[in-house]
């Protein structure tokens, strides 16, 4: 059974994989000026440099936990891996920003294949006592990987040329591919599985619109695209797509994505709330990168140091929280201080269970 292993090398492993996808999610930042004029790029496509990445991940981690499921975690993970490695080379030798941003959708795809298989593979191999503890170490690798994203891309940009900034991942690729096949046991389990090639289409289409729509939103000032192909028509079109998904996965004997999950409580707070702090956490990097390189005069290095402090912190309390979550329970970690109208401060829990 694969309890019965020794689950921390298969952690370093996975947290190697994942470390890839949060450090190249925040890396690029700070090398935008020095990849605008470098490849004499425009605003937008070094926006598409981010948003390529981001939007491929997005649209595809559905699809690739299903994959997952068929073909088993650690072959997906591994060939996320390939995926990811691969790309990252691409993108340190592209000769121009469409070559940049096309490599840098493939890197997305190999994202989206590693990032679910993580998470199954944990679970698999943790009993349940001890999964906080493993959570938290991910939650730190989390913090380090934003830390080191602006921080280390700063060094790189400030010293050596941005193309590094990709060429960094080729040996951390290849180590953590060495290690999916030497040390993660394969969990697979023990039933077949469907892909669900409707639902794949349906969810795949209606994230791509959402997020394109909300993406080039702006740029086209919330109008027209071309013709009579407008922003408001791509994201109704999305929602619409969505609800259609959401209809069909009702109707289905094993759905793409378990809608019985969201009638717990818990589970369906804990998903807005992470995406809340998504939402906050990776809003503040492009505005403060740029702000800080190109109004305030700061190095690429110098603007990665002012990020730095938050990841920090969070790098060096997820153990403890993953820890204390095992002793004590989820719920008590989820309370935070606010004042009420009297301005007493008081605790806000955030959910009852556990």
């Amino acid at each position: 059974m694969a309890q019965n292993r020794n689950p921390w090398p298969v952690l370093l492993v996975t947290v190697l994989g994942f470390f890839m996808i949060m450090l190249d999610t925040t890396i690029v930042y700070v090398a935008t000026p020095s990849i605008l004029s470098s490849l004499h790029a425009s605003f937008d496509q070094v926006l598409w440099v981010f948003n390529g990445y981001l939007l491929t991940y997005a649209v595809l981690l559905i699809t690739a936990g299903r994959l997952g499921d068929l073909f088993g975690p650690r072959q997906l993970f591994a060939i996320g891996l390939i995926v990811f490695t691969g790309a990252s080379a691409l993108c340190g030798l592209s000769g121009d920003a469409t070559q940049l941003i096309a490599a840098r959708v493939i890197q997305g795809v190999g994202g989206a294949m590693i990032a679910p298989q993580t998470i199954t593979i944990l679970m698999a191999i943790f009993p349940p006592e001890r999964r906080g503890a493993a959570f938290g170490i991910t939650g730190a690798v989390i913090g380090v990987s934003t830390v080191a994203g602006p921080t280390l891309g700063g060094l790189i940009v400030t010293n050596w040329d941005w193309r590094w900034i990709f060429f960094l991942n080729v040996p951390v690729g290849i180590l953590a591919l060495i290690g999916t096949f030497a040390i993660i046991p394969d969990v697979r389990p023990g039933r077949r599985h469907r892909l669900d090639l409707v639902g794949v289409l349906l969810s795949s289409v209606a994230l791509f619109a959402l997020v394109f729509g909300l993406i080039e939103g702006q740029r086209y000032e919330w109008g027209t695209i071309t013709g009579w192909l407008t922003i408001p028509m791509v994201i109704g079109a999305g929602a619409v797509l969505f609800l259609a998904f959401i209809a069909w996965e009702r109707r289905q004997a094993e759905p793409l994505v378990p809608l019985s999950l969201f009638r717990n409580r818990n589970f369906s707070l804990m998903n807005w709330t992470g995406t809340a702090m998504a939402f906050g956490m990776q809003g503040i990097f492009i505005p403060i990168t740029i702000y800080t390189q190109s109004v305030l005069g700061m190095s690429a290095l110098q603007s990665g140091l002012t990020i730095a402090p938050m990841s920090l912190a969070a790098m060096v309390v997820a153990p403890f929280a993953g820890r204390f979550s095992d002793r004590l329970g989820g719920k008590y970690l989820l309370m935070a201080p606010a004042k009420d109208r009297s301005g007493a401060v008081g605790f806000r829990c955030v959910v009852d269970g556990e």
